[in-house]
């Protein structure tokens, strides 16, 4: 029993981070509509101005915190709601999602180059309290005794008064009055005289100060601080935000100190010396957030509509969206669409003839991946563009094919093309499985059923090194045909294209063909579809397996490039969320942004390496520069590139709700028209 209660006391702490997270979600999410996955970016911005004031400048605590919980916090939040969300209250959920999704890529980036962190974690992030990182309370039980230092006191502490600040709030401020009823009816509230922007404003802020104070709090609850924890943390407090159904902060908060009492006692209770007992006490919470999303679809399929998941919607014309703008394609005649294919395999044949000819190594290799990526992109094509589905786990499926390719390599001596395909079917089998519950999930929640997918297989499955080969990774080869040997860069690259260029066609083919017609109707009206005999979960079943067995095609053949199997340097869930944000800014349903976006995937940073790496080397060769010229030249780092091509991607998905089609196709409809119109008025002067 006294290990029981020393467990629970040492789980409150991080359960009431879940809660404070979940807490903030559910205040965003009930005030403006936006689930914002941002949130953690705005936690880990404020956890880094504390630690730059604290440990770095030291200054006082009490001005180190509120620069960076009461002035940093609510600045972000008045900065996105006015500048970005303000705009998009009329958006699609989708269109949220992925605003939010860029700005989760880009927010961290942008800090890590102001604070010069680079990808390097900051060690001992400082406590919100007087000392620092010491047992400052022994609580006794029965002879034993439960030590809490400074950081969990501190997040008990403010746990608490931001509940009864919230609390006070929306019961007797008129301010907190006026935030509960804008999620009721924005414009009742306004003929009542009271400005629903400003309200929203206004909640946008205070959620940011509650991100704010959860990154302070959390960060020293680790031993170092580094962004992909703070979004990892925002995910199992996302079990949080479910179990209080996206509106009450009060079982939110209840839910987060749960899970983290659960996560104390597992870590307690559960033997150490199994690896399996080892990798499901960190997935506590991933396997939370899915099982409460299918217990969820249970009930809403028991009692027979969807109160289980969604708010009252009063709009008659809520679940009908506008169909999407025409592919370019479509827009072209005849003479255009020629000239295009010549212009595309002239483009084509001068990137083949640059990397047979010209490149070195290095940037061969360079282009090698982007289109051994741009066949894992082109499953995300498949996935969110032919069948409306938000998935966050493409980068598993394509772990799961690597893993598969490499493991029927070793131990059964299958050959590796042949291995990549048995990869590919694993891939769409473990799909199969995973589609039956997330196709009936609405939009949101589907995203979030697959995001916990992704972090469950991180963090269970993975580290099997019977699976993924553990801390070395397993070795993939290069095909061999005959006498034909793909150890050579540029065969590999011939293999790489011919493969990209067949999955392309057969991406066309689904698009245009009947599972792709069906499923346009379906994103039109899921009713009106139905009711002319169109079933959505089988069609949607298909582009879901489709898509994981070519994830799981990308992921073998991209291992096998690499000559190796390696997670952590290729198939991170973050890399995944960072490929979804390029290929739906690109255009979601092009084949062409899909082998564009795998492309600038790598050279992009490169090419900015390469420029940040020229003052250096010009510093080197002319030791005479001086002044501010010197000053300039020694200013950027190497390091930037990818920090800074990061950035470019996360914003390039800001334009998603402007532009659904993708820049791509949109840049491309307008230089059509304009052809168009400017061959109308040759020939009408003619």
């Amino acid at each position: 029993m006294t290990d029981l209660l020393k467990y629970a006391v040492q789980g409150i702490p991080i359960g009431c981070v879940f809660g404070l997270l979940a807490v903030g979600l559910v205040l965003n999410y009930k005030t403006s509509g936006v689930f914002n996955l941002a949130f953690a970016a705005q936690a880990y911005t404020s956890a880094a101005v504390f630690f730059v004031t604290r440990r770095i400048h030291e200054w006082p605590l009490v001005w180190a915190a509120l620069l960076a919980v009461v002035v940093v916090g609510p600045l972000m939040g008045l900065i996105l709601d006015r500048s970005l969300y303000r705009h998009l209250r009329t958006a699609t959920p989708l269109a949220k999602l992925v605003t939010s999704l860029g700005l989760l890529v880009a927010i961290p980036q942008i800090v890590n180059l102001i604070f010069g962190f680079g990808d390097k974690p900051q060690y001992r992030p400082p406590p919100l309290w007087p000392v620092d990182r010491v047992n400052d309370l022994v609580l006794p039980h029965k002879g034993a005794a439960i030590a809490v230092n400074a950081a969990e006191i501190s997040t008990l502490l403010f746990t608490a008064l931001v509940l009864i600040g919230l609390a006070l709030l929306f019961r007797y401020s008129a301010i907190g009055l006026q935030m509960r009823a804008v999620v009721e009816s924005p414009r009742l509230l306004e003929l009542q005289g009271v400005n629903a922007q400003r309200v929203s404003m206004v909640s946008w802020m205070l959620s940011s100060l509650v991100a704010g104070l959860a990154g302070v709090l959390m960060a020293p609850l680790f031993a170092q601080m580094v962004a992909n924890d703070f979004f990892t943390l925002l995910v199992a407090a996302l079990a949080a935000t479910v179990f209080a159904s996206l509106t009450s902060i009060p079982r939110a908060m209840v839910g987060g100190l749960i899970l983290g009492v659960l996560q104390a006692e597992l870590a307690g209770f559960l033997p150490t010396d199994n690896q399996i007992t080892n990798n499901l006490r960190p997935s506590l919470p991933f396997l939370a957030l899915f099982l409460l999303l299918i217990g969820r679809l249970v009930v809403s399929r028991i009692r027979g509509h969807d109160a289980a998941f969604e708010r009252d919607v009063t709009d008659p014309l809520s679940g009908v969206e506008p169909p999407p703008p025409p592919l370019a394609e479509t827009l072209r005649p005849q003479w255009m669409t020629n000239l295009t294919r010549v212009f595309g395999f002239a483009a084509a044949a001068v990137v083949f003839i640059l990397c047979w000819f010209v490149f070195g190594a290095a940037w061969r290799g360079v282009f090698i991946a982007g289109v051994c990526l741009g066949v894992i992109m082109l499953s995300m094509v498949t996935m969110t563009g032919v069948g409306g589905i938000i998935s966050l786990c493409q980068a598993t499926f394509a772990a799961i094919g690597a893993f598969t390719t490499a493991q029927a390599v070793i131990r059964w001596d299958v050959p590796v093309l042949l291995a990549m395909g048995l990869g590919a079917l694993v891939a769409a089998a473990v799909g199969a499985v995973l589609a039956i519950p997330v196709i009936r999930l609405p939009a949101l929640y589907a995203a979030l059923a697959t995001l916990a997918f992704a972090l469950m297989f991180e963090t269970i499955i993975r580290p099997i090194t019977a699976i993924s080969g553990g801390v070395v990774p397993a070795s993939v080869p290069r095909p061999l045909i005959g006498s034909l040997d793909f150890t050579d860069d540029r065969y590999f690259f011939v293999l790489a294209s011919v493969i990209a260029g067949i999955i392309s066609v057969v991406v066309i083919l689904v698009r245009q063909g009947t599972t792709g017609r069906f499923l346009d109707a379906i994103r039109g009206s899921e009713r009106a579809a139905a009711s002319i005999g169109i079933s959505p979960g089988r069609q949607r079943l298909v582009v879901f397996i489709l898509s994981a067995g070519l994830a799981g095609l990308g992921g073998g053949l991209l291992a096998s490039f690499a000559g190796q199997a390696s997670y952590e340097s290729s198939f991170v869930f973050f890399y995944g969320l960072v490929w979804l944000t390029l290929v739906v800014s690109a255009g979601s349903r092009s084949v062409q942004a899909a082998i564009t976006g795998g492309i600038a995937f790598f050279v992009v940073p490169k090419l900015l390496e390469q420029l940040f790496t020229f003052p250096s080397n010009y510093l080197a060769s002319n030791p005479s520069t001086s002044g501010i010229a010197r000053t300039l030249l020694e200013f950027p780092n190497p390091s930037w590139g990818q920090a800074i091509a990061f950035i470019g991607f996360g914003f390039g998905a800001l334009t998603y709700a402007k532009h659904p089609e993708g820049i791509i196709e949109y840049q491309t409809t307008r230089s059509i028209e304009k052809t168009l119109r400017t061959v109308e008025r040759i020939r009408s002067r003619s």
